[in-house]
Formats: C-alpha cells, sequence, structure tokens
C-alpha cells in the first residue's frame, strides 16, 4: 500500500517485551532455569551425600594409615574416593533435561510454563476439553435464520442481531458479524449500551429497542416477553441443536423475533488427538456451555463419552473441582477467557495458543500450534523429559555407590577416578540429548 495524499496513523499494540515472541521467550527460560520437584529432592540429598563422602574418605585414609602404613596408597585412596564422588554427574541431570525437553518443545509448539509442570502430566488421569475452539475449529459460520415472517423479514434479525455481536469477541459473535458485513450488503446500526453476560448473551440498543441475542431462555427475560418464544420458533431451534448446530434466539420489542444457527466442525485432528488422550491413560471429558444436543454431536463425532454441557463460564471451576474432589488429577484444555479459571483450577491447564491471554497466562503448558494433537505431544513429551531426568538421576547414584567402595579399597587410582566421573557426566548430557529425537504423533 502506497499512502499518497492522506495521513497514515500506526498504533503498535505490543512491542519489546510485550510481544507474543517475547513470551515464549519468557516461557522457555522460565522453564529451564528453575526446579522440578524432583530436583529438590536430589538437592536434599546432595546436602546429606557430600558430607558423607568426606567422612569415607577420612575413614579410608585413616585405614589405610594404620593397617598398611603406606601413606601414599592411603593418600591415593582417599583422594580417589572424592574424585569418584563428586556430584557432577548429579547436578546435569535436571537441568540438561529440561533445557533440551523445553527446547524441543518450543521447536514444536509446546511451551512448559515450569519444570513443575513434569511431575503433575505424570499423575493426571482425567482430562476435560472445552469444545469450541478447542476440540472444534472455532470458526463457525452462519448456516440457517429464522425471521418473524409475521413482523419482520430474516434480514433485519440478521442485521440487529450483527449491529449487538460487533461489540462481543465470541465466536459465535464473529460468524454472525462476518456473514453479515460480507455475506450481505447491509451496514451495520450502530450499538449503544453494550452489555455481554458471559454464557448466555449480549444486548444493546438498536434504532432505539433493547435487542438481545443469545440463549433463547435468556433473550425472553430480556425483552420481557410474557408469552416466551412460539412453538413454531422452539421447534426449529430443537431441529437445528439435533443436527449439532449452535443456534441463538434474537429478541426486542416485547417479542422473541427469530434466531441464527451457526455450525462449527470439530477439528481435523480431534478424533486422533481423543484417542492419544485414552493412550495416556487420561479419560477424555467434554465441558461447554452450549446446548446438549450440539455437544453431543460433537463429541459423537470425535469419539468422547461423557460430556458436561450447558455450563456457566463461572460454573467451570466447580466442575473441575468436583472432579478433583472424586479423587481425580485432572488436565484442563481450554482457550478462552471462559475458562482461564478453570484452567488455574486444574491440575495441570493446557491452553491453545490462538486464544485468549487470560487463558494462556492461566495455563502450564500453551500450544502454540492450533492443533489438539499438539496437547498429546506435550503430555507425552513433558512425560518422557521427567522419565530422562529420574534416568539420570538414578545412574549418577548408582554410578557412587559402585564406584566408593573400589576407590576406597585401592581398586581405582586418581586418574581412572576422574575419567570414571567423566564418563559419567557425558553420560548425563547424552542421555538427556536422546530427547532432541522426539517426535510428534502426527
Amino acid at each position: 500500500t502506497i499512502n499518497v495524499d492522506g495521513v497514515l496513523t500506526i498504533e503498535a499494540t505490543r512491542i519489546g517485551g510485550d510481544t507474543r515472541l517475547a513470551h515464549i521467550t519468557r516461557l522457555v527460560t522460565q522453564a529451564q532455569a528453575g526446579k522440578a520437584p524432583i530436583q529438590r529432592l536430589a538437592d536434599r540429598i546432595s546436602a546429606v551425600f557430600v558430607p558423607i563422602v568426606f567422612v569415607i574418605a577420612a575413614v579410608t585414609l585413616a585405614v589405610w594409615l594404620l593397617v598398611s602404613g603406606n601413606v601414599e596408597g592411603a593418600f591415593t585412596a582417599a583422594v580417589a574416593v572424592l574424585i569418584i564422588a563428586c556430584p557432577c554427574a548429579l547436578g546435569l541431570a535436571t537441568p540438561t533435561a529440561l533445557l533440551v525437553g523445553s527446547g524441543r518443545g518450543a521447536q514444536m509448539g509446546i511451551l512448559i510454563r515450569g519444570p513443575e509442570t513434569l511431575e503433575d502430566t505424570r499423575r493426571v488421569d482425567t482430562i476435560v476439553l472445552d469444545k469450541t475452539g478447542t476440540v472444534t475449529s472455532g470458526r463457525m459460520s452462519v448456516v440457517d435464520v429464522l425471521g418473524d415472517g409475521d413482523v419482520l423479514g430474516e434480514s433485519e434479525v440478521l442485521r440487529r442481531a450483527a449491529a449487538v455481536e460487533a461489540g462481543s469477541e465470541h465466536p459465535v459473535a464473529r460468524a454472525i458479524v462476518t456473514h453479515v458485513t460480507k455475506a450481505t450488503d447491509t451496514a451495520l446500526a450502530s450499538p449503544a449500551e453494550f452489555v455481554n453476560e458471559r454464557g448466555r448473551g449480549a444486548r444493546a440498543v438498536i434504532d432505539g429497542d433493547v435487542v438481545a441475542v443469545g440463549r433463547p431462555e435468556w433473550v425472553v427475560q430480556i425483552v420481557d416477553a410474557g408469552s416466551g418464544a412460539s412453538d413454531e420458533l422452539m421447534t426449529w431451534i430443537d431441529e437445528r441443536r439435533a443436527r449439532g448446530w449452535t443456534v441463538v434466539a434474537v429478541g426486542w420489542g416485547g417479542a422473541v423475533r427469530g434466531a441464527i444457527a451457526v455450525a462449527d466442525s470439530p477439528r481435523e485432528t480431534s478424533a486422533a488427538a481423543i484417542e492419544g488422550f485414552r493412550s495416556l491413560g487420561l479419560a477424555p471429558i467434554l465441558l461447554t456451555g452450549d446446548n446438549a444436543l450440539a455437544a453431543q454431536a460433537v463429541a459423537d463425532a470425535v469419539g468422547i463419552d461423557e460430556v458436561i454441557a450447558e455450563v456457566m463460564p463461572e460454573d467451570k471451576v466447580a466442575v473441575v473441582t468436583d472432579l478433583q474432589s472424586r479423587g481425580r488429577v485432572v488436565a484442563m484444555v481450554g482457550d478462552g477467557v471462559n475458562d482461564a479459571a478453570a484452567l488455574a483450577q486444574a491440575d495441570l491447564g493446557i491452553a491453545m495458543g490462538g486464544g485468549a491471554a487470560a487463558a494462556t497466562e492461566a495455563s502450564d503448558l500453551t500450544l502454540v500450534r492450533e492443533d489438539l494433537l499438539a496437547g498429546v505431544d506435550a503430555i507425552r513429551l513433558s512425560r518422557r523429559t521427567l522419565r530422562t531426568i529420574q534416568g539420570n538421576l538414578f545412574w549418577a547414584f548408582a554410578y557412587n555407590v559402585a564406584m566408593i567402595p573400589l576407590a576406597a579399597v585401592g581398586l581405582l587410582n586418581p586418574l581412572l577416578a576422574g575419567a570414571a566421573m567423566a564418563f559419567s557426566s557425558v553420560f548425563v548430557v547424552a542421555n538427556s540429548l536422546r530427547l532432541r529425537r522426539f517426535r510428534s504423533i502426527a
């Protein structure tokens, strides 16, 4: 674009440390610099292990002097004990695995917020999934419209609904606004006194009328429709819901004037992702504020057996808490502001990177790839990294336990002890580097 005669004003909404790249860098750095609970255990063991090694070295020196009187042999054995027991491998066991694992995750579009997340992924047995934007693509489109034929046509229902929804960022709202502004040639009226009620709908004053768009029951209350919605309208709504569509009613002037149906299809990889979660021992649950028929249609399409539908945003936390009270360790996957509290409450929060910033901030894992299979990869990679840390710590301790007695009895001179100690560190690093070969299941 070339600006010739006009004034071009550019506003940078994110600069420097506020950019998405900077946020990703901070998360990776935080994950690599922190300590996992298992590392804290290793640190406590090291705090006891090091003094014990000094004691063993002193005892070795004293015994050799008393038994053989060989000063050179006594000091050689004692020094060999100190060299072979050097906890270098122990210190490298966790940081190297975290460094490689989090780096590999970043390459795959998986951001691990902190090392404690690794422990959480091991214990999770239930995964709760939001529907719109998580299991489904979140890119809704208007598929059917019913207008009140006795009063106004479908075009007026769409026009007023779009004018109200222009103030909302909900996927349903975006679908209606896009349909009216692109598929038709209708100009949107200017809304006034816009109010968004999460999980219910939105309302605003359009052309002097309070226009409400949302759940039919809520719309009836807002527009004060004493007789409720007509039987014809409710039959139409039920038929569309049975197809798995999401339906919102539109009302003003004391009556429900029409309804709009929008459709959202499951992501192509969602069914494979659900099977992947099951293979990891996680029981999937679909949690949504949408109506039960639409939720069940999506659940059937991707293979989820348990569905919790028509849940208000503020009640999602209660659902997660209830599952936890029954002894289940819960992971939550979501993408919207409505999911942020539930993500924070869950034992493991997983946010879709394309969603709201609030959801990303409340999560333990962020999926930069808008693909539910990335969630499976995230849990697999976290568990693999944790197993690598455990393996590193085991061999580091086993090496010391096995070699200290050999050094104490004089079967290991300091030169060989130094080589063996160096080899243990190389082994830990090499074992951690195997995480670079981790591959996605996609």
